[in-house]
């Protein structure tokens, strides 16, 4: 698995962290700029593999959240 996926130009992918990354960095950062998929990686493993999910998976999961679908207690 590759940190961005085939056939997307390195040039035209941006990665921005979690704007919540808690006092041990563990934080995940997704790419925008790619497009029908958004690739999430370990912020301390940028080389590493990323996974990837489709764009209208992502718009529901970030719904869910903004919601409160996924309790943080």
């Amino acid at each position: 698995m590759s940190s961005i996926p085939e056939g997307a130009a390195a040039a035209d992918v941006s990665w921005r962290k979690s704007s919540y990354s808690g006092a041990q960095s563990n934080c995940v950062e997704i790419a925008v700029g790619v497009s029908g998929v958004v690739p999430v990686r370990d912020s301390k493993d940028p080389d590493g593999p990323s996974l990837l999910f489709a764009g209208e998976a992502w718009a529901s999961f970030l719904a869910g959240v903004k919601v409160g679908d996924f309790p943080t207690d």
